[in-house]
């Protein structure tokens, strides 16, 4: 009988041992799953922000107007994908003028253009939303200028 009772309390530490260390095992096997998954987002993230990349060129006079492009951002409107170019101006004088806003391929082709008027008083800034033709889907890589 005392050879049955630490047989059995042999398997029951056994047991709670095995139990402690599947837990464990899970326990680093969800965080390395988290922290895999939350990198991968990560680089998603910082791929999609990376491919991005047009050159953002200000006229002269405009410049000179004291008109500065902060971040520049392309999203879809309503009724398509990619038309709308979302600029972060900002107005180091104040401006109340038309501007055309130009979107150039790659290899130099326009491809977009809007006329817009932009206001804005000395000191201000904020997001300015230019949205295209519904066919004008904004590439990742080329050239959009404002003059």
């Amino acid at each position: 009988m005392k050879y049955f009772i630490t047989l059995l309390s042999l398997l029951t530490l056994s047991c709670n041992w095995a139990k402690q260390k599947t837990k464990e095992t899970i326990n680093k096997s969800g965080e390395v799953a988290a922290k895999t998954g939350s990198e991968f987002i990560d680089g998603v993230s910082k791929g999609v922000e990376k491919t991005f990349e047009n050159k953002v060129k200000i006229s002269g006079a405009l410049s000179k107007d004291g008109l500065h492009v902060g971040k520049v951002l392309i999203q879809s409107s309503d009724s398509a994908t990619d038309n709308k170019l979302g600029a972060y101006l900002i107005y180091n004088n104040t401006i109340d003028k038309k501007v055309t806003i130009k979107i150039f391929t790659e290899s130099g082709d326009e491809y977009g253009r809007l006329v817009q008027t932009l206001k804005g008083n000395k000191g201000e800034a904020g997001y300015v939303d230019f949205i295209f033709d519904k066919r004008t889907n904004i590439d990742s890589r080329g050239t959009i200028t404002i003059e």
